[in-house]
């Protein structure tokens, strides 16, 4: 399968660089199993929903990831914490003139500093002299995905987070989440519609490009995520009464279908490199809320897999011809899972 395959030409002016005014002010293309394509607005996701279903949502907490200081011997060093691993130690990805070697030392504002214990692969382990969330807090920068080009403003703070943000340690937003806001969650819920959270880690390796020409070579980064011991229930209650699975978000999705790779959904805190491309086998997830993804993105591939293909990438094109945003900040489509794709997975 040809990683070229999922590319579609989007311009530059499609790109969201910010927000909309409101959170559910945002566009939303519906894709239904069988039938055209419709253009909506965000908002109308409600009438959509039917009591019954339940709606999976990721309330993983934006972390201040990027840090700025230098080495002992002077040369300027930038840390982008890629994960937590306690209250002390990260794994990170560390921009400088030369690669710190294992036992030399980063240096920050207010005397912290971060010692190099070693590297795996492309991230170095660190491991900070005071605990990492505070020193985050204090003197990270959020980091907002590189396409925006631009640094993160006042406004992002609050926009790059959903309304429902609980356990710190993404560095990454979950952006179909960010179309809600706390009026959209009370009138879901009045509705009879159940909510549930997954809790799912997103990495900076999201935004890695896929270098590969052929799909099946790729191989994805790691992510923790936890499932909590109720969601099981509530998801068989909901299809005990008809109800539908819906995941807001690819994170939401892969978190559910990485944990029931061996048939009942296992809770607790697991990782997951799982690559969902054409030819997985859904198992739980019956519809999907997400953003737009970028060209030949594993994320695509994701969408591809759970719509179809060619259907997938006819509705993209027409987006851009319509005028869609694109990415983190941008319009969103309602996804029902097609009735006709393969059920292979490699």
């Amino acid at each position: 399968m040809r990683v070229d395959s999922f590319d579609f030409l989007l311009p530059d002016e499609r790109i969201a660089r910010y927000p909309t005014s409101e959170r559910t002010a945002s566009r939303l293309l519906y894709l239904p199993a069988e039938g055209e394509l419709e253009h909506r607005q965000f908002t109308q996701l409600l009438e959509w929903l039917q009591p019954n279903d339940v709606l999976v949502f990721n309330n993983t907490r934006v972390i201040p990831a990027r840090l700025f200081g230098h080495k002992t011997t002077g040369g300027k060093v930038e840390v982008m914490v890629e994960r937590l691993l306690n209250d002390n130690e990260v794994l990170a990805y560390v921009r400088a003139s030369k690669a710190p070697k294992a036992g030399s030392e980063l240096v920050f504002a207010n005397q912290a500093t971060m010692e190099v214990l070693g590297r795996e692969a492309d991230l170095f382990h660190l491991k900070a002299n005071v605990p990492i969330l505070p020193l985050l807090e204090a003197q990270g920068q959020l980091p907002l995905p590189p396409y925006m080009e631009r640094l993160a403003e006042e406004e992002d703070a609050n926009r790059y987070q959903t309304v429902y943000a609980e356990h710190p340690g993404a560095v990454a937003a979950p952006t179909a989440g960010l179309h809600f806001d706390e009026a959209l969650m009370e009138a879901i819920k009045a509705k009879g519609v159940d909510t549930a959270f997954v809790t799912l880690h997103v990495g900076a390796g999201t935004f890695q490009p896929v270098r590969v020409e052929v799909v099946e070579e790729h191989h994805m980064h790691s992510e923790r995520f936890t499932i909590p011991p109720e969601l099981p229930q509530q998801i068989a209650d909901a299809k005990a009464k008809g109800g539908r699975v819906v995941a807001v978000g690819t994170t939401s999705l892969r978190a559910l279908e990485a944990a029931s790779q061996q048939g009942e959904l296992q809770v607790g805190s697991q990782e997951t490199d799982i690559f969902i491309y054409p030819g997985y086998e859904f198992k739980v997830v019956d519809a999907l809320v997400t953003n737009f993804h970028l060209p030949k993105s594993t994320l695509l591939m994701l969408v591809c897999a759970f719509a179809g293909q060619e259907k997938v990438l006819n509705a993209y094109n027409e987006a851009v011809a319509q005028e869609y945003r694109f990415f983190s900040y941008g319009d969103a489509m309602l996804i029902e899972k097609s009735k006709g794709e393969s059920t292979r997975r490699v």
